[in-house]
């Protein structure tokens, strides 16, 4: 009798799998990058008390001090991605959500850089921003990868 109830609690143990093996080499890589990145974006902050010129650029944005809009606005992307990268490599449950977001937000900054920046900065020269390059694959990754990442099995 115990053998035969076993048997039927078997077809309810889903074999776990580790959730940070679906992530391939460059998505790995680039965690750990925007993870130090994010790091040094805070580091700004502080930095930027004790010197006048802090450059920082993201997306086709630049700015010589932290304590401006862009400046804020730069270091806020840079933790934004940080935090993505962080939930990604640490395996939290909510980090195909966050990957997601980064991954759409880095998108439309980039679309916004090429198509409005240039009208407003003055000069008209758009620019193809090569970070739509890997921000598209990395969507298409992550939504791959969501199903095995929430249910922690293979479909």
């Amino acid at each position: 009798m115990s053998e035969e109830l076993q048997s039927k609690f078997d077809e309810f143990d889903k074999p776990e799998i580790i959730r940070r093996n679906l992530l391939p080499w460059w998505i790995k890589t680039f965690s750990w990058i925007f993870m130090i990145l994010a790091v040094c974006g805070l580091g700004t902050l502080i930095g930027s008390a004790f010197s006048t010129n802090v450059q920082l650029s993201l997306y086709g944005f630049e700015t010589n001090t932290a304590y401006s809009a862009v400046g804020i606005f730069i270091i806020l992307v840079m933790a934004l991605k940080g935090f993505a990268g962080y939930s990604l490599w640490f395996e939290k449950a909510n980090a195909i959500s966050i990957a997601k977001i980064d991954a759409i937000i880095g998108v439309v900054i980039c679309i916004i850089s090429m198509f409005v920046l240039p009208f407003t900065s003055g000069d008209g020269h758009i620019q193809l921003r090569l970070e739509l390059l890997l921000l598209i694959p990395y969507f298409i990754k992550i939504n791959k990868i969501e199903y095995e990442w929430d249910n922690l099995e293979k479909p």
